[in-house]
């Protein structure tokens, strides 16, 4: 990952363990948020302790247990209530199975992959290989599609697409020790995206989370990204 070298000599005193940059490539605007997983605190949301709703970043803040918030990200599809579309697991607590099958719209669209947060590591899986392997995930949420797959991008996306949106997804380093999450400040389209994580970041696997409703929470960037709904499944480095 030859990017996160130089970010790291960057910032080599001292040496933050989430890093938010702005990159272009390929003439495309991306902000990447770089999260050391073994020293931060990375987990998902997605309600309170009493069943409500949390549905924006700063809801994350005001749990009682939570000090500051770092940085936070939709994390997956979910439906109208905000209940997650596909496998959705918190705090060792499942609330929604996998879906291994086809089915409409981008979740469907196989390969889709779950991503997977321990204490001390985070992975992007394919779907059927997760199924395959049962990690004991602390934290867990489905989406789709994956983007890269073993440093292949997904088979479907197109060179000459024309659907283009704002998008936000994450991959994973092999070692699984470091979780990089983009979102894109320009409209890109999957073969656009999918590339990024794996020509630039050069991750071997990464996941899509969304589009259209992509928003970024970023303290040290000073960035909090606005919208008029609720979300349903977030992701968040906290204190």
């Amino acid at each position: 990952m030859r990017w996160l070298v130089g970010v790291l000599l960057f910032w080599a005193v001292p040496v933050a363990a989430v890093t938010c940059e702005d990159v272009t490539y390929k003439g495309l605007s991306y902000t990447a948020c770089t999260v050391d997983v073994a020293s931060e605190s990375l987990s998902l949301f997605h309600r309170d302790a009493d069943g409500t709703l949390i549905g924006s970043f700063g809801g994350i803040e005001d749990l009682p247990e939570i000090n500051r918030l770092s940085f936070a990200m939709n994390a997956g599809m979910y439906h109208d209530d905000r209940s997650p579309v596909g496998h959705y697991r918190e705090d060792g607590i499942e609330t929604m199975r996998v879906i291994p099958n086809a089915g409409p719209g981008n979740f469907g669209l196989l390969p889709n992959g779950v991503f997977c947060i321990n204490d001390d590591s985070a992975q992007v899986y394919e779907t059927l290989d997760y199924i395959a392997r049962a990690p004991d995930c602390r934290d867990a949420t489905q989406s789709g599609p994956m983007l890269v797959i073993n440093g292949a991008l997904h088979p479907r996306f197109l060179v000459d697409s024309t659907s283009r949106f704002i998008r936000n997804g994450v991959g994973t380093t092999t070692d699984g020790d470091t979780a990089v999450f983009v979102i894109s400040n320009d409209s890109v389209t999957f073969h656009e995206f999918g590339s990024f994580f794996r020509d630039y970041l050069e991750l071997p696997n990464a996941l899509y989370f969304d589009g259209k409703v992509s928003r970024l929470y970023a303290r040290d960037q000073g960035r909090s990204d606005f919208g008029f709904q609720s979300l349903g499944p977030m992701v968040a480095v906290t204190e």
